[in-house]
């Protein structure tokens, strides 16, 4: 046996006004939305019919009514009870004749939003094809009534009356209701009049003529860098595009301003620009992108990823022109917004070049870019990791070796980039041994005395798995560095992993790693340092195992790496063992 559905109309008119708006305040913009659409219908009919919305707002001493006023194509009868009160129905489909396409309105929900302010909605409806005009009132309940009225005074089209709840009187007071309507319906194509006031201007800000630079300002709250006019004709998009004056984390949500059909969808729609075009804020119109259900976010559909990708060339097209244009504003634009940029670098050929010519990055000569860099020592020597490029860039400059710091979001990947364009010699990963091997060898006798010490220590090495390297350089106020030893620390890697596995698993993990890799560090002692020489000079172990584990953890500090509990306890012990002795010797 087949069954109907059963509807709880009052859970309906709950669900829908109360859950699938987020806030009392989209009532406004139904209402606006359902006028609009239906001068639009009858404009279809009718094309020289009027087009107005008159709002009239709860005024103090008044009868406590909001009122709301149109010249569209109005309502039959039989159009009441289907339409009205049918839930499903909707006057933006085919119901009045007329094609989906030119309305604001998708779902045919809107006018319960009503309900989120209002205990009763009243209606008073004249067809523009013919008939008495119809009155239809429902309260919040789900109970309706529908008379018809012979009153030949009433005009084509329909007014809205909303008798508020006892805590919502404020959502329909004049100055809450015009700021709504000025927010949600300024830039509509039809008059809108909010107590006696137009607040409408006919014309999109982009098209009229109004400087971009400051109507961004007063959109935005702040004066933009630049404005992109942005358009995309297949869906009938214009607009602004709005690069923002101060650089914001690249984590930050994107917030662009929306309008669908010159309706207000939100000021904080997201997914319309690529991720890397954090910096710009777009103010838009458009035509056919598809609104969620709510009215305040876009589907997520292949248009908008079609959009989204066109927006974006003309976002990395304005940057191209900049560059060629204006170096001063490439140079400040970069220095505000260099992460987004290094983002598309990644990726396009244009803006990689563009980096290579204007951003500074952080060298052993101080900031450059990569094309002063490249002009002087030829290929781009980098080190992948702040902390070690900022322990050997002294060390490397007193040697006369340049290396760059790419160490920061999107480096790496510029320099492979870099690569993969120019060839194998463009950039290359230099490795710290590299560095040790630029480092001169320190006087016969003062080595093979160091190293005569260092066999005393080998126990304190060893307990940090590292071994010591004398040499000599510049500068010589730095007394020891700390590298690491690839192979040494993959072998100390797998060997911690192999004492934590099964049997199995541990032998395996041994058959990958070399016995022979070494230790895990190496300290490199400056012989030019006065300290380092002065522990060549050393006859008491127990000092000279304390001068060298202080040498290790000042290396450990100085690396910026961090610091392991034997490293902390090494530290500890050395502080306190240097204080007994200074007291001993009192």
């Amino acid at each position: 046996m087949a069954h109907t559905f059963g509807v709880d109309l009052r859970g309906m008119i709950d669900l829908l006004s109360h859950h699938l708006y987020s806030s009392p305040r989209v009532y406004a913009r139904e209402l606006l939305q359902n006028a609009v659409d239906a001068i639009t219908a009858r404009r279809a009919l009718q094309p020289d019919a009027p087009g107005e919305v008159v709002v009239e707002p709860v005024e103090p001493g008044g009868n406590g009514t909001f009122r709301i006023s149109d010249t569209g194509i109005g309502l039959t009868e039989r159009e009441v009870h289907d339409l009205l009160s049918t839930l499903g129905r909707t006057s933006k489909r085919d119901d009045l004749g007329f094609a989906r396409r030119g309305f604001l309105g998708q779902f045919g929900v809107g006018l319960l939003s009503a309900f989120l302010v209002a205990e009763r909605i009243r209606l008073v409806s004249r067809s523009a094809k013919g008939g008495p005009a119809v009155r239809w009132s429902a309260d919040s309940a789900g109970n309706y009534e529908v008379e018809v009225d012979d009153d030949a005074r009433v005009e084509v089209g329909t007014t809205i009356e909303l008798v508020p709840h006892r805590d919502s009187e404020h959502w329909l007071e004049h100055d809450v209701v015009r700021a709504l309507v000025v927010e949600y319906g300024e830039l509509l194509p039809v008059g809108v009049v909010v107590g006696g006031e137009r607040v409408t201007s006919g014309e999109l800000p982009w098209q009229g003529g109004e400087d971009l630079l400051a109507y961004g300002a007063r959109v935005l709250g702040v004066e933009p860098f630049d404005a992109i006019p942005v358009e995309v004709p297949a869906v009938g998009l214009t607009g602004v595009a709005y690069v923002l004056p101060r650089g914001v984390h690249p984590g930050a949500r994107q917030s662009h301003r929306v309008y669908l059909k010159r309706m207000l969808v939100g000021e904080a729609i997201e997914g319309l620009l690529p991720e890397w075009a954090y910096f710009v804020r777009c103010v838009v119109d458009s035509t056919s992108l598809r609104p969620t259900a709510s009215r305040e976010a876009l589907y997520q559909d292949e248009t908008l990823l079609a959009v989204r990708e066109e927006l974006g060339r003309q976002v990395r097209d304005w940057l191209v022109r900049l560059d060629a244009t204006d170096p001063d504003r490439t140079s400040a634009l970069l220095d505000a917004h260099h992460l987004g940029i290094k983002s598309l670098a990644r990726v396009d050929d244009e803006m990689l070049r563009l980096v290579e010519r204007w951003l500074p990055y952080e060298t052993t000569e101080g900031g450059q870019t990569l094309k002063q860099f490249k002009r002087k020592h030829g290929t781009v020597l980098f080190l992948p990791d702040v902390d070690e490029f900022r322990q050997l860039a002294p060390v490397a400059h007193a040697q006369g070796m340049g290396l760059v710091n790419a160490g920061y979001a999107y480096d790496l990947e510029i320099m492979e980039r870099l690569v993969a364009l120019d060839g194998p010699f463009a950039a290359r990963r230099v490795a710290p041994t590299e560095v040790l091997a630029a480092l001169g060898d320190p006087e016969p006798d003062v080595e093979r005395a160091l190293r005569e010490r260092l066999v005393l220590a080998k126990d304190v090495l060893g307990r940090h798995d590292c071994e010591a390297v004398p040499r000599d350089f510049d500068p010589g106020s730095l007394p020891a560095l700390l590298m690491t030893n690839v192979e040494g620390e993959r072998r100390r890697d797998a060997k911690q992993a192999s004492e934590e596995a099964d049997p199995l698993w541990a032998d395996l993990l041994g058959s990958l790693v070399a016995d022979d890799s070494g230790a895990a560090q190496r300290l490199v002692l400056n012989c030019r340092n006065p300290l380092v020489r002065k522990l060549a000079t050393l006859t008491d172990q127990a000092l000279v195992e304390l001068t060298v584990e202080s040498l290790y953890v000042h290396a450990v500090l100085q690396s910026r790496r961090p610091m392991r509990p034997r490293d902390t306890a090494a530290l500890n012990n050395s502080f306190l063992e240097l204080l007994d002795r200074a007291v001993g010797n009192r």
